[in-house]
This record gives C-alpha cells, structure tokens and sequence, in this order.
C-alpha cells in the first residue's frame, strides 16, 4: 500500500472508525490508487456480500457472478426482473429510504434515468481506457459493459439466406405476408434506423411494410428470437444478436442479418449512490469490466465493450443509440412506433 493510501486510512482509524466501512460509497468508487485492487478486495471481504438489480437473464450474467465469487469469496446475492421492473425498485426504496442494491446491471436509458435522479455515483475504474468511447457517459456515472445489437433474423428453414431482403424496402414485396415479426418496444431502434435513412422516408417505408404484409408485435426479445427459431415468426426485424446466436449454437434453425446499419444500444452497469457494500460494488464494476469479466459475457454471445476482447460485427457497420436522446424523445418514439406497428394505423 503507497504512503497516501497509508494516511487516508490511518485518518479514520485515528478516530477509532472503522477503516473500510467509515467510508462513503463515492470515497471508495473514486479511490485510484495504484493499490486499488487490492485495497478494494480486503474492504470487500469484511463486507462479506454483495447485492445486484439486474434485467440480464440469469445464464448470461451468472458465470460472471460466480467466477466474481469465485474469485475473491463474496457472497452475491442478485435479483432479476425486467428493465423498468428494476429501475422501479431502485426508485421506490430510494424514496423510502431503504437502500439494499449495490449494483444495477441493466440497460443504458434505465441507468441514465438513474442518473438523472442521483442514485448512481461516478467511478473512477482503471478500465475505463480499454473500452470503446460509445460505452463511457460523460457523467461516468454508469458504463456500458456490452452492446444488445439489434439484427433480423429468420428461420433457415423456411427462408433462404438467398431470398434475404437487402433494403426495408424489400419487405414491402407480397412474398413476406404473414411472414414478419417485431418485438412490441424497441422505440429506440426505430429511432436509430431512421435516424440512418431519414425520418420521413423510414416512416413511409414501414407504413408500406406493414400494410402489404402485416406485422406479427410479441413482447420480449428472447420470445420472439424463439419465434423465429419455431418457425411462427419466419423472419424478425428486431432480434438481439446474443440471443440468436445461443439459439443456434443449441442447434435451432435460425440465422440473423443486418439491413444496412445495425443499431446498437450500450446496457451496463452502475453503482448504488447508497451502497451499502460499496467495496464489493466496485470491485465487481471493475470486474465486469475487466478482460476476464468481458470475456465471459462474450462467451454468452455478448458484444462486449473492451475493445481486447473480439467480437463477431468487425466490418459491419454500427450506429449507436444514445441512452439520454431516448429518454429525452421517449414519448415521441412510442408514440410513432404504437403507430406504425404496435396498433397498425399505419396500415
């Protein structure tokens, strides 16, 4: 341990406090020290536990969590709903002042909503250099730890990748009728889209789409990747990368694609600005950001934001979308893709 890490710790056993625990979840998560690590761990272990928000599935950030337990012997105790399920926890417990999470783990437009009520605090983690600029907020007060990319997929049995449309516009053509499918929310990857091909002119398109050959809207990315695999969906516009990859690792008959640019959305992590085991918090943030922890996630299909670790989009071109672009135009986006798919008067 260097000199200055030596002082600040001796200040506060001087006072007879405990040295790890009398500190502030925002002291520990801007410690930066040389010895960070290492200090990190041994506050941690006499924390003994650690408590994690998330909306990932629980074999996708599982082998994450137990190789953190792994690792250093911290209990991690981790609840799993949907995204706006755990952004409500978070705020209700915090109007009640009953601060449990360590950590919330989940997608980028929920931690930056987060954010913007205060209840996430900036670290300062050595990993910041290894990720890729699209996945640091200016707040650093979450980070993106992977991308969900947003892809078509289709059915490799009922569709031939030869018949695989090139344009949205070639969706209009009467051979995808009753053919077609999308997830119920994915207002931010509208957005995206026609952020890429022009408002007006995507707007049209879709109407077009949709009026030719219908639109079959589920709820839930995983559902409709499943869809697609069983057949009743043949060919979807809003598929997650990750999980069309799992599926057909198991042997499923599905494939995904890209139509021009693929739409990426960072999901990540951020840490409780109440945290009441904030060295475990920040020690598990590093992790998750770290090589080893990217390349779990990777391993689960992810695309993981370090840029040292591989992923399957090289050469395929991305546009991101910006957390605080879809809170702040939310109701706009809802509002045109309820029109365009969820009711159908776009038809």
């Amino acid at each position: 341990m260097n000199s200055l890490a030596q002082l600040f710790l001796a200040v506060f056993a001087a006072a007879g406090m405990p040295v790890h625990g009398a500190l502030s979840p925002e002291t520990v998560a801007q410690y930066s020290a040389a010895d960070r690590t290492q200090w990190l761990i041994a506050g941690a272990k006499k924390e003994g536990k650690l408590v994690i928000y998330t909306s990932a599935q629980s074999e996708d950030l599982g082998p994450v969590v137990q190789a953190f337990e792994k690792k250093y012997g911290i209990k991690v105790s981790v609840w799993r709903s949907g995204s706006e399920n755990v952004l409500q926890r978070v705020l209700a417990e915090a109007r009640g002042k009953r601060f449990t999470v360590d950590v919330v783990e989940t997608n980028g437009p929920e931690l930056e909503a987060l954010h913007r009520e205060k209840l996430l605090v900036k670290v300062k983690s050595p990993y910041f250099a290894d990720l890729i600029p699209e996945a640091i907020r200016p707040h650093r007060e979450w980070v993106g730890t992977r991308l969900n990319v947003f892809v078509q997929a289709y059915n490799s049995r009922l569709v031939s990748k030869a018949d695989l449309p090139k344009t949205w516009e070639e969706l209009a053509d009467p051979k995808w009728k009753g053919k077609l499918g999308i997830e119920a929310e994915d207002m931010d990857w509208l957005a995206g889209v026609l952020a890429e091909v022009g408002e007006s002119q995507g707007t049209e398109t879709f109407k077009r789409i949709v009026a030719a050959n219908g639109m079959s809207v589920r709820k839930g990315h995983t559902l409709l990747a499943q869809l697609v695999a069983s057949g009743e969906v043949p060919l979807a516009l809003t598929v997650y990368n990750y999980k069309a990859e799992q599926l057909k690792a198991k042997g499923a008959p599905i494939d995904w694609f890209v139509i021009g640019t693929a739409i990426a959305r960072p999901n990540g992590i951020g840490m409780a600005r109440h945290a009441p085991n904030p060295h475990a918090a920040a020690l598990f943030y590093d992790f998750e950001l770290s090589e080893e922890g990217q390349r779990l996630l990777a391993a689960r299909d992810f695309l993981p934001t370090n840029r040292k670790v591989g992923t399957p989009f090289s050469g395929i071109p991305l546009r991101f979308v910006d957390a605080g672009v879809t809170l702040d135009e939310g109701m706009k986006w809802t509002a045109l893709y309820d029109y365009l798919f969820v009711q159908g008067r776009g038809r």
